[in-house]
């Protein structure tokens, strides 16, 4: 398993992975309106290979196949965090968090925040995020509770 950065060629593959995650694991803790929501069915809904080439996108690298990905904002938000329906709990996670917060130490960040869903929370907590709040946020006509996280890194002395 590599974690690298994004490449072009990589948002057929982030797309499928983002639906097919929202749609089979995140169903867990959301009802299925508001997985569809989150996920519909045009799965490219969002220009995946222009959005993830403006950020520090990582993906885990499985031999050609995706098994997850992040991305960083230069402004230390982290926006999209998957990991594949079929890669889950194997620490892939981990290795791509870890790259994100290298990246966000290279660029001076103090601090990483993201918006993580009820599924995601514990991952961030475990990684030393803190709530900051709940929220509730609409998309596609569904209200979902999500939560405002935070991590402050360490500053070089």
């Amino acid at each position: 398993m590599k974690i690298r950065l994004f490449q072009e060629q990589d948002g057929v593959q982030l797309a499928q992975l983002f639906y097919d995650t929202v749609r089979e694991i995140n169903i867990r803790d959301y009802s299925l309106n508001q997985v569809k929501a989150w996920a519909p069915e045009d799965i490219y809904f969002r220009d995946w290979a222009k959005v993830c080439s403006q950020r520090f996108t990582y993906v885990a690298d499985d031999e050609g196949a995706i098994a997850g990905f992040g991305e960083l904002e230069s402004s230390g938000h982290i926006d999209c965090f998957y990991c594949h329906k079929d890669y889950q709990r194997r620490g892939i996670g981990s290795k791509i968090y870890g790259a994100i917060e290298a990246k966000a130490d290279e660029l001076g960040l103090n601090r990483l925040y993201t918006e993580a869903s009820i599924t995601a929370k514990p991952f961030f907590l475990d990684k030393g995020f803190s709530v900051v709040r709940e929220q509730q946020v609409e998309r596609g006509g569904e209200i979902f509770i999500n939560y405002a996280m935070e991590k402050f890194l360490k500053t070089a002395v």
